[in-house]
């Protein structure tokens, strides 16, 4: 008998590591995926800025909305609604991202984490030291942060777009350096772009917090508390002067990740109910189940929701959301750059250069560099299966920055036309960064074999 081989896939999905990884999993599939949505919004967004629809576009994003509860009310741009509302949640979910990595992920192993987290914190602060230098002493220095960040959607996309190729921990180190990215980007707008303090709504949003580690520790798990005392923790930061957005990884940090049930208790208690189930089953065809059915299966349910982590039901319920809905919208709001005719003025100029040289150069200099000194130093080892030439594509693919780098400039430019010219920065930065990567990782990786692309 000819025993044929056991595809790697099919052995992925025997073994017990997948109960392991299978979150990693889920969210590079579905970041991927949203790196195409997030494109198509990123072209609408230039499209209509730069058509006769221009004005309009622009009077829709700058329409006033206010919502009134008693005698508060808030009233804020559509603009500010999509950057200081929704992106709460996209920081929300960063939070949890970041928590569940520490605990059971990529990052939960000191050892494991070390190379990804100083190949990070290397390829944020080379760029940010370039842009420093081209805008030292002009008006636009205060957008150094602008070209620290990876942005994951995109740049997990560029690596779909290579599929089986691209092997599985090359995956999980770019994913690992983006997270740590998005984490420095949050202590970065938290240190660095807060201003004029309300002292009395930060001291109510700490207090909320403290409300909610302590609702966590009494072992609460039900996920409206969760989400109403977030929401008055955002609009406490809101109002204290710190941005909102902050706000959604600190009560993400809050959030159990721990379950009420463990598997092994939730296997023995489903098999029983299962069997109970099928004492009860009718045998004359009823369609309806019986009473003792009935219990059975909210027995059930109730110890499927006991298993799953407050932390896991989050991720499920807003991963979709913020991928397919949040950040397209956020892009269509702010993507929209008036593509200069004329050249950028004096005061542009330096912008739009530190941005773009900052991604495209600065990235993979201190991402490849940091990794080169880190592995030969003898501090940590490169992931199996992973060579110095796969390293130096993920090192230029880090550069497109766009999400995170396009908010952090709506928070370090107040004056339109260096917005602007950031924002072309980043485009050109991004779309550059985007097709050397892919580029240099078509060349070097090897080619997908005929069984696997038949998976």
């Amino acid at each position: 008998m000819t025993r044929h081989p056991v595809s790697p896939a099919r052995h992925w999905r025997e073994t017990p590591l997948v109960h392991v990884f299978s979150p990693m999993q889920r969210f590079v599939q579905s970041e991927a995926a949203s790196g195409l949505v997030l494109f198509g919004a990123t072209l609408a967004a230039l499209v209509l800025a730069n058509s006769p629809l221009a004005a309009s576009y622009d009077a829709i994003l700058h329409t006033e909305i206010g919502v009134a509860v008693g005698p508060f009310e808030l009233r804020e741009s559509l603009l500010h609604w999509v950057n200081d509302g929704l992106m709460a949640l996209f920081f929300f979910l960063v939070g949890l991202e970041l928590k569940r990595e520490a605990l059971v992920g990529e990052l939960a192993s000191p050892r494991q984490a070390l190379l990804p987290a100083l190949a990070a914190c290397g390829g944020a602060v080379v760029p940010a030291i370039i842009y420093t230098a081209i805008n030292w002493g002009g008006p636009g220095a205060s957008g150094w942060a602008v070209p620290m960040a990876t942005d994951i959607a995109f740049a997990l996309g560029v690596l779909a777009i290579l599929g089986s190729r691209v092997p599985w921990p090359l995956k999980i180190f770019l994913t690992a350096v983006a997270v740590i990215d998005d984490l420095l980007a949050v202590l970065v707008i938290a240190l660095f772009y807060t201003s004029g303090l309300n002292l009395i709504a930060l001291g109510i949003g700490l207090g909320v917090l403290g409300l909610l580690a302590v609702v966590n520790l009494v072992g609460i798990r039900t996920l409206t508390i969760y989400a109403v005392l977030g929401i008055i923790v955002w609009l406490a930061f809101l109002e204290s002067g710190i941005h909102a957005t902050i706000a959604g990884v600190l009560v993400a940090l809050t959030v159990p990740a721990r379950n009420r049930i463990d598997p092994a208790a939730f296997l023995e208690r489903a098999n029983a109910l299962l069997v109970r189930f099928q004492e009860g089953c009718p045998t004359d065809g009823r369609m309806l189940t019986d009473e003792q059915q009935e219990g059975a299966i909210l027995a059930l349910e109730d110890a499927c929701e006991a298993v799953q982590a407050p932390l896991q039901k989050f991720e499920h319920l807003l991963q979709p959301w913020v991928a397919f809905a949040v950040m397209p919208i956020f892009a269509l709001a702010n993507a929209g750059v008036v593509l200069p005719t004329q050249g950028l003025s004096a005061e542009a100029l330096p912008v739009t250069l530190g941005i773009v040289v900052g991604l495209v150069l600065g990235k993979p200099i201190g991402l490849i560099g940091t990794t080169w000194l880190v592995v030969r130093l003898g501090i940590a080892r490169l992931p199996a299966e992973v060579n110095w030439r796969q390293i130096s594509g993920v090192g230029c693919l880090a550069g497109l920055g766009f999400t995170m780098s396009l908010f952090i400039a709506t928070l370090g430019f107040a004056e339109a036309d260096l917005l602007e010219a950031a924002k072309l920065g980043i485009l050109v930065a991004s779309l550059s960064a985007g097709l050397i990567g892919y580029g240099i990782l078509r060349l070097v990786l090897p080619a997908p074999t005929l069984s696997s692309t038949a998976q």
